[in-house]
């Protein structure tokens, strides 16, 4: 096992790319800490926000991103445009100060938790999110488990290959749509001001503790389910 890490402050900036499986935990830390089998490769380095604008990482042939990386206007922010960049050949887990920002990027799974800042996550298989305080976007090949405090963005899209389990703690309005296996249904809580879609190709379970209003066309509502007693 190869371990690296690296000060960074408490409210960094973090990219991690996989070409396996990742694991993202938040802790009592500056440091930004990862550990990964030595013959898949490990590094962890700093670089500005300019060398880092555009990220894109592959797997084999196939591209998990591409994309232009725009970073939160921090009201607490880093000393430097610092970005620490996480890159693990195969699979490992990363430990991050609590209230980073994260992307991360990975071939197969990712599980990440007990992130306070804000997280976009893109699985090439499956994703798990838990006490994850701000959400603003992610994907998965296959299924996707979010359990977050709140949206970042107020439209979002959300996309899997199979079961989709959407909770999010404090939506309390939002304007739902949902295309599963089950066809098309759509539903309002509260007055309806955020927008978020969620397709994906098994079933969508909305976890929601508010009332939930179902919408025409076709006034039909899909599995929707209360949060677990704490």
């Amino acid at each position: 096992m190869t371990q690296r890490s690296i000060l960074a402050g408490q409210v960094p900036n973090v990219i991690i790319k996989a070409g396996g499986s990742v694991t993202v935990k938040g802790h009592h830390s500056d440091l930004v800490t990862a550990e990964a089998a030595n013959r898949w490769g490990l590094k962890v380095e700093k670089r500005s926000e300019s060398e880092i604008g555009r990220a894109r990482a592959a797997v084999g042939e196939h591209v998990l991103f591409d994309v232009r990386l725009k970073w939160p206007d921090q009201e607490e922010k880093s000393a430097s445009d610092e970005v620490i960049e996480v890159q693990i050949g195969g699979s490992g887990q990363v430990f991050v100060p609590f209230k980073s920002n994260v992307k991360i990027y990975a071939g197969k799974d990712i599980a990440a938790e007990g992130i306070y800042g804000q997280v976009d996550a893109y699985a090439g298989y499956k994703l798990d999110l838990q006490d994850v305080h701000f959400l603003r976007y992610a994907s998965a090949g296959w299924t996707m488990k979010l359990d977050c405090h709140t949206l970042v963005e107020d439209k979002v899209e959300f996309k899997a290959g199979s079961d989709i389990r959407f909770h999010i703690q404090e939506l309390t309005s939002a304007h739902i749509r949902v295309k599963d296996i089950g066809g098309y249904w759509e539903a309002r809580i509260g007055e309806g001001e955020k927008s978020i879609s969620l397709k994906c190709g098994g079933d969508v379970t909305l976890v929601t503790d508010q009332k939930v209003e179902p919408l025409p066309p076709d006034y039909i509502l899909g599995k929707i389910e209360k949060p677990a007693e704490a």
